[in-house]
């Protein structure tokens, strides 16, 4: 192949070896009449002597002989003139022996008029396409050599040219020579029968001649650049002979890349195509049927690269998950199996001693929290200062003092809990007989943060079932759970849900019992409550204090009880045993309850009036004390040593002399390291997806409007787009469907972070008291939250607009549709849980979400063509997941054949929606699987972020 020669001919000395039909110094002149035996010595069309003039076959009257015919009759008709043709040029018989003939075999020529080849057959046929008539209205035809096997043509680099598996094409118009192509790494596949053929062939090259009518002639239909342009794998594809309009009929189409994209996925059309190649009779005898490559079509398609990878990975993805299942099931069976269920109803007396405990916060000046200056101001507030105390198991102990006291403080740092200061001191927990566990302390926060929708049992049931250990039978546990709604008088409200403030159910009394419970049911070895009493009236609060001086007082399993009182009643305040007065983070006064600290009071010169509230007279001296009463050596303060011997001398009478052991905490950090849960992943799994699907039946309404608005939007879409049609303007209202779609998407999944902020204080409050794992309750509200909130109203919407619009008309690209959407869905759902696990204020995380649907809407290609952007914001594009959805269902879309059947001033347009979809939005039309891998990215990172930011920052912090 040489530069210097046309149509890709081959430089033979000063001359050129051109292919069949062609001839003159560079192979640019056509042949003329003859036929392709004659070789160099056809008669030719004259080289035209006048400028920007090309050689012409009309205008030369050219016409083939008998028996030939094709645009330079190359195609033989009959094996007469294949046998004519090769005797005048070898001046012998007919037969071709030794051009791959074996001995003893036919080796008569004779005509193969069908589309499969054997040799080198040459094929012409008629350019057929309404936008090509309109801009080029004369006729064009297309001539084409395909080489099979260059040894099986009767005269190599004559009859045919080139190397076997190679194709050699040429488009005239009126007679003129266009433009020509050349491919090779040809295989030819055959269908159920000979008459049909596909020829596939790669590194496609073309060729416009410059100054002809397609290539510059007319300058406003100039098409050099678009043909020069064609590269990469080629496809002719024949179909078998049919009848038309009275007259057989063969019709074929050439596919590529581009002309697909213009001329639609069936290719440049090409109608009343002939064959013809002349053979041996021999070749045609002796070819097996899948010497060609016989189509595999008839054993099914062959699924793509795209599609395997998919199956790949969610093959990946089923088996992963199927192993972490069966893992999970060996776990949790070893764990139902272990022993030691009769510890947890065992308490071996733990008590609790704190020694010089502090806490400090730190105060800033100023609104700017950057600077340094602003740093440089920092102050520290001391909140507790050097307080301990001690408490033996069967006592209550009430912490009272004024607000800014410090009693919410110290409770919360006696219970373990996450502070945001800084602490010191050391909390100790004397114990007495064998057990090696750690203790364990329940705590009840002052705030009663419940499950509106569970009723009571269910409730205390559901902390039962995740606190206490595995190897604890149902049975036994639901009789824990009886034996605490027993103790705790809310038999008559077991089966009522507990509501909340918009559904109201028990009242605040029962609620704090049913918070209490919610400790009591693990057998907490100390329990602690902040203001278990505050909002109470009389009776409901006299209700809880006689259910902890029970609890404290069980003479099987004694409990240190210690609870924060703000202002007590007097009956309320001769509940507690022993009494804990602050004042400004210190303590005024330890030791026993009663009359106790008004004589202690009263010796320091603090008169009390007989029969006033002890608890009045308490609060009244530590809002304004004596500078006297925070001297070091007072004699109600213990150092550590005292405080430890005491609790061991406590426990002795109690217990005898069984062998003591003191279990150590420091609170030098902010807190203790928190219990690990007791129960396995999948037991978590099961009892949160239980609570969830309580809820999800019982408060529906969420569901119900969900999928009530998704229909009505899905009709409202679906009538708006009600059968588009294929117009350019109408390919414009799909798209603009399609991203209508995604933008519903990307708003109805706010509903999603809203409801992670309305359940975000309950897990708090649950994972710190260690009911479960972050990734059991991540999975349970991705179940329950994501399919019937999130997927289902997707999948009803997106149903129900895709068929009333009109779109690709197949299962096939409605269940892609379907995926992306669902895709996206997950994407944008996981993202809003990220900014709900983020943002403690829901309207931040809302407005946050809500802007960045708006930045998505821009940065899709709809609005605006993603490459006018400028630069410096272009590349905001990569970053937008709606741009990768409306792409990923426009190329869906165009990838079901879909043409565009327009006229723009009176030119009809028939091309492919590919062409118009990247002129338009700049989608490209082989980016779907793509788009698929990244969305998948997309929800692998929200999916990443939202378990790092439960793990690490959605922690209980107080």
């Amino acid at each position: 192949m040489s530069d210097n020669c046309s149509n890709y001919g081959s430089a033979n000395g000063s001359a050129c070896a051109c292919p069949p039909g062609f001839g003159g110094s560079d192979c640019s002149q056509p042949a003329c009449g003859g036929n392709i035996f004659q070789g160099s010595g056809r008669s030719l069309v004259p080289a035209p002597t006048a400028t920007n003039s090309f050689p012409n076959l009309t205008a030369s009257g050219c016409s083939c002989e008998d028996g030939w015919t094709g645009t330079v009759c190359n195609v033989c008709q009959t094996a007469q003139a294949c046998q004519a043709g090769f005797a005048s040029s070898s001046s012998s018989s007919s037969s071709v022996t030794g051009l791959g003939v074996p001995d003893g075999q036919n080796d008569t020529l004779t005509c193969n008029t069908a589309s499969r080849v054997y040799a080198a057959s040459h094929m012409s046929c008629s350019v057929q396409n309404q936008m090509l008539q309109a801009l080029y209205p004369l006729d064009s035809t297309l001539t084409i050599l395909r080489n099979l096997n260059s040894s099986f043509t009767p005269l190599p680099n004559v009859t045919g040219f080139g190397e076997s598996g190679s194709i050699y094409a040429q488009l005239f118009y009126s007679g003129e020579e266009q433009f020509y192509c050349t491919a090779d790494s040809c295989t030819q596949n055959i269908g159920n029968n000979s008459d049909s053929s596909d020829w596939n062939c790669q590194n496609l090259k073309c060729t416009c001649i410059p100054g002809a009518t397609f290539c510059g002639g007319v300058p406003i239909t100039n098409i050099t650049s678009t043909i020069d342009g064609l590269t990469g794998a080629v496809e002719i594809s024949c179909n078998a002979p049919a009848m038309q309009n009275g007259v057989t009929s063969t019709s074929c189409a050439f596919k590529q890349l581009l002309i697909n994209q213009v001329f639609g996925s069936s290719g440049l059309s090409l109608a009343g195509c002939t064959f013809g190649e002349c053979v041996a009779q021999a070749v045609i005898d002796t070819t097996p049927s899948n010497s060609t490559s016989l189509d595999s079509s008839s054993h099914g398609p062959s699924l793509s690269g795209g599609v395997i990878a998919g199956l790949a990975v969610v093959g990946s993805l089923i088996g992963i998950a199927l192993a972490f299942l069966v893992f999970g099931c060996y776990r949790q069976r070893q764990a139902r199996r272990a022993s030691g269920a009769s510890s947890v109803y065992r308490t071996d007396g733990i008590g609790i001693v704190w020694t010089n405990v502090s806490y400090f916060v730190s105060t800033r000046h100023g609104l700017s929290v950057l600077s340094r200056r602003d740093r440089a101001e920092t102050e520290t507030k001391t909140v507790l200062d050097n307080v301990s105390g001690q408490l033996a198991p069967g006592h209550t102990m009430a912490i009272l003092g004024p607000s800014g006291a410090g009693k919410t403080t110290l409770i919360e740092i006696l219970a373990g809990k996450n502070k945001v200061g800084r602490m010191n001191g050391e909390v100790e927990f004397p114990v007495t007989g064998s057990c090696s566990r750690e203790p364990t302390v329940g705590f009840v926060p002052q705030q009663d943060i419940l499950p509106a929708t569970l009723t009571v049992h269910e409730a205390i049931l559901f902390a039962a079932r995740l606190r206490l250990p595995e190897s604890i039978p149902l049975s036994e546990q639901l009789a824990r759970v009886d034996d605490v709604i027993e103790k705790l008088g809310l038999s008559a409200v077991r089966n009522v849900r507990i509501g909340d403030g918009e559904k109201r159910g028990i009242s605040g009394g029962e609620m704090r019992r049913v918070s209490i419970g919610l400790e009591l049911v693990a057998r907490p070895d100390i329990l602690i409550l902040d203001e278990p009493t505050s909002g109470l009236d009389s009776v409901s609060a006299s209700n809880v204090a006689r259910v902890l001086h029970g609890l404290a007082h069980d003479r099987e399993n004694p409990t240190a009880v210690i609870a924060s009182i703000h202002q007590p009643s007097s009956q309320l305040y001769q509940t507690f045993d022993q009494v804990l007065l602050l004042s400004h983070g210190r303590a005024l006064y330890l030791g026993a309850g009663g009359l106790a600290p008004a004589t202690y009071f009263s010796s320091k010169g603090i008169a009390y009036q007989e029969g006033y509230n002890v608890a009045d007279y308490l609060l009244d001296v530590a809002s304004d004390p004596p500078v006297a009463l925070f001297q070091p050596n007072s004699p109600k303060e213990l150092d550590s040593g005292q405080a430890v011997e005491k609790v061991h001398s406590e426990l002795e009478k109690g217990y005898g002399s069984s062998q003591l052991k003191i279990s150590t905490t420091s609170t030098s950090k902010s807190s203790r390291s928190p219990p690990n849960c007791a129960t396995t992943f999948l037991t978590q799994l099961e009892v949160l997806s239980g609570r969830e699907w309580k809820l999800l039946q019982r408060d529906y309404t969420l569901f119900v409007t969900h999928v009530l608005v998704s229909a009505i939007l899905g009709v409202f879409v679906g009538g708006l787009y009600f059968h588009t049609g294929i117009t350019i303007a109408g390919f414009q209202s799909r798209v603009g469907c399609l991203f209508f779609l995604g933008a519903l998407v990307a708003f109805s999944t706010l509903s999603a972070l809203y409801r992670v902020v309305e359940t975000r204080p309950l897990f708090l409050r649950e994972r710190s008291a260690s009911y479960y794992s972050p990734t059991s309750w991540l999975l349970s509200r991705f179940i329950f939250d994501v399919v019937p909130l999130r997927i289902i109203p997707t999948i009803v919407v997106a149903t129900i607009t895709y068929w009333m619009a009109g779109l690709a008309q197949d299962a096939a690209h409605f269940f892609k549709f379907l995926f992306i959407l669902v895709l996206y869905t997950l994407a944008m759902t996981l993202f809003n849980f990220l900014l709900g696990c983020i943002f403690t204020n829901g309207g931040i995380a809302i407005l946050l979400s809500a802007l960045l649907a708006l930045y998505q809407m821009t940065y899709a290609g709809f609005f605006v063509h993603l490459n006018d952007i400028p630069p410096v914001l272009r590349w905001l594009q990569w970053l937008c997941p709606l741009k990768y959805t409306l792409e990923a269902l426009s190329v869906n879309e165009v990838g079901s054949g879909l043409m565009i059947q327009d006229s723009l001033e009176g030119v009809p347009v028939n091309v492919s929606a590919s062409l118009i979809m990247n002129l338009l939005f700049g989608f490209g039309s082989n980016n779907y699987y793509r788009d698929v891998l990244v969305l998948f990215a997309f929800i692998a990172g929200f999916g990443s972020g939202v378990i790092l930011v439960v793990y690490f920052k959605a922690r209980e912090r107080r």
